[in-house]
């Protein structure tokens, strides 16, 4: 089954993420490593990206720049009308505190907390949240909610991960290879779960990923190799995360 490209996001409007000539370089001893060369990418409300490329091609560092956990070597990002690149440490844990949820491949649960109690570390700090068993019943997991990291497998960790990060109400939820340490079938079930996030809450989504099967269902591809983009297409016919398979 596949989603048509009627339902992709507008661009008509504004960029949520508009960013523009970012370099990043590592000094390594002696070395310099070049993360990213002149990147730019604008990122859409409402739209699932997809970061495509082999380790090393520098997604996790564009994944990084955009969501405020790090700086670029030279270039700007916008983050509607906020200049990230020019805001300080303090400024920066407060825009991701407001703005943005992160998804990592490993899950970074406590283990002392049932998945519960791991969801109101981050909604007792927030805004305007979400009920940590809304959360949980978003990503199929609220009959889980009261059991610890250790009861629960790989697949169950990573999604109530999912709903800890959504359950702030964050306009963007960025994922680093989430299903990086799960087999195919647990990966599609996580995947649904941040697909179900996309579409029922119009979060604006962006998974970065190895795994080309995984880019079926975005709305763009945008492919990168060696710190730099090396291509983007639109899928004319979205593929659902339940459909996928490797």
């Amino acid at each position: 089954m596949t989603q048509p490209a009627s339902n992709n996001p507008d661009k008509s409007g504004k960029p949520v993420f508009a960013a523009r000539s970012i370099t990043k370089t590592y000094h390594v001893g002696e070395v310099d490593v070049h993360a990213l060369r002149g990147v730019d990418l604008d990122l859409y409300a409402g739209e699932f990206l997809v970061l495509l490329g082999p380790s090393g091609s520098g997604k996790s560092t564009l994944l990084n720049v955009l969501g405020g956990l790090d700086l670029p070597t030279s270039g700007h990002v916008r983050y509607l009308d906020q200049d990230l690149t020019s805001y300080s440490d303090a400024e920066l844990t407060m825009f991701r505190r407001r703005h943005v949820g992160f998804v990592f491949q490993f899950y970074n649960l406590i283990p002392s907390l049932t998945a519960r109690e791991n969801i109101e570390l981050v909604t007792d700090i927030a805004s305007d949240p979400m009920d940590a068993r809304d959360a949980l019943e978003l990503v199929q997991l609220r009959d889980r909610m009261d059991h610890f990291p250790a009861q629960l497998s790989g697949g169950e960790q990573q999604r109530v991960a999912i709903a800890r990060a959504i359950a702030k109400r964050p306009e963007v939820l960025l994922c680093d290879e989430p299903t990086g340490a799960l087999d195919g079938v647990t990966g599609v079930v996580v995947l649904e779960a941040i697909e179900r996030v996309n579409a029922e809450l119009g979060t604006t989504t962006a998974v970065i990923t190895h795994n080309a099967v995984i880019s079926q269902m975005a709305h763009r591809v945008v492919s990168l190799s060696g710190g730099a983009i090396a291509g983007t297409r639109i899928n004319e016919r979205r593929v659902l995360a339940r459909e996928l398979s490797w």
